[in-house]
């Protein structure tokens, strides 16, 4: 732990008490001492509050940058304007998936792309490697925090704390605006309606005190990533290494929608056209316990007794009551939604049904 990289909140952290956990080279909080599924009701209910400063954060800027991202990512940046912000792929050339990033487009010469930790440094040496001169990437890893505050009463909060928010508190998903020095941007990967603010890091920690404050006001609190990953799982949506991979393709895991399919030119582009033209092996479902137990990645998913994918993702739903899990199920399997698979939990079969996320309803907008 004692090499592990620290976000400017990391004392705040310590003194609520929180579980620090070693993720993506960061030391962060997994969880406070009231508990994950606490934090994760907070998020659904009323307002919950993500330190998640440990993102990447890389300024591609220059003449043509915007161009230049569009001809690198999977997603066409030719759709959005500035102001606005899209989910996008990084992607080999035979279609595996390095990184899924969100992408802030400033303008035609400027774009702030907000990779996973652990696979930032590796986009930004491909962006490098591919760049034509005059656009430089630039790593402002430890230049600006990141705080995420998700839940109904987002909006609420914020209001009572940003100078200027009003000008940003009826922006639409996907889109960001500036309320001082901090960046608002409404996006989010739980599921509720909220907002991602990029902070100056030295400011980090008056913030994160004023949100706190608010939040608990509200019936709110700090959430930490093991919040972060049962909220996600609701809604379907992947974590980078279990539901995308390098050996897990867009056109597997569902996530053909991000692929701008009439670019020329993107990463990975003819792997990704062959694989769709013909079919994947294997298509990622959503699958709900009928039973008691839960489905944890990496388990054998079987129908009569024969295997017919594996578990990438499992948690238990706190919304639901309810086990669930994302798999990949091998399409000659013949199995479509609402068929009943059985999921070999360390040798005990759990029934579940094939579905399609999300699990429960989302509130994005």
């Amino acid at each position: 732990m004692d090499d592990l990289l620290t976000s400017p909140l990391h004392d705040r952290h310590v003194a609520l008490g929180a579980t620090l956990g070693a993720f993506g080279g960061w030391s962060m909080p997994i969880s406070y001492p009231d508990g994950t599924v606490a934090e994760h009701t907070a998020v659904r209910e009323a307002v919950g509050v993500f330190d998640v400063s440990h993102l990447g954060k890389l300024a591609i800027t220059g003449p043509g940058a915007a161009e230049f991202v569009n001809r690198c990512f999977t997603a066409d940046l030719a759709k959005i304007g500035p102001g606005h912000a899209q989910y996008t792929l990084c992607c080999t050339d035979t279609g595996g998936v390095v990184d899924d990033i969100i992408v802030y487009l400033v303008g035609p010469d400027e774009v702030l792309a907000v990779p996973n930790a652990a696979n930032a440094a590796q986009v930004a040496q491909m962006l490098r490697a591919a760049a034509p001169e005059g656009v430089a990437i630039t790593d402002r890893h430890r230049e600006l925090a990141v705080v995420a505050v998700q839940g109904p009463l987002a909006g609420a909060l914020h209001a009572t704390m940003f100078t200027g928010f009003e000008a940003v508190s009826d922006l639409d998903y996907m889109a960001f605006g500036d309320a001082g020095a901090v960046r608002v941007c409404r996006t989010g990967y739980t599921g509720e309606r909220g907002y991602e603010l990029l902070v100056p890091w030295d400011s980090a920690p008056g913030i994160w005190d004023a949100l706190m404050a608010g939040a608990e006001s509200l019936g709110g609190r700090a959430c930490g990533l093991a919040a972060r990953d049962t909220l996600r799982t609701e809604m379907g949506y992947p974590l980078h290494g279990q539901d995308l991979s390098v050996d897990i393709s867009p056109v597997q895991a569902g996530s053909g929608w991000a692929v701008g399919w009439s670019k020329p030119e993107f990463w990975g582009r003819e792997a990704l056209v062959a694989e769709k033209e013909i079919g994947p092996a294997r298509r990622l479902r959503g699958l709900k316990a009928t039973g008691r137990g839960i489905p944890r990645p990496g388990m054998d998913v079987l129908a009569d007794g024969t295997r017919v994918g594996v578990t990438t993702s499992g948690t238990f739903s706190p919304t639901l009551k309810a086990g669930i899990a994302l798999a990949l199920i091998e399409t000659s399997s013949g199995i479509g939604l609402d068929d009943t698979v059985t999921v070999d939990v360390r040798g005990r079969g759990l029934e579940a049904t094939v579905v399609k996320p999300p699990f429960v309803a989302s509130h994005v907008r």
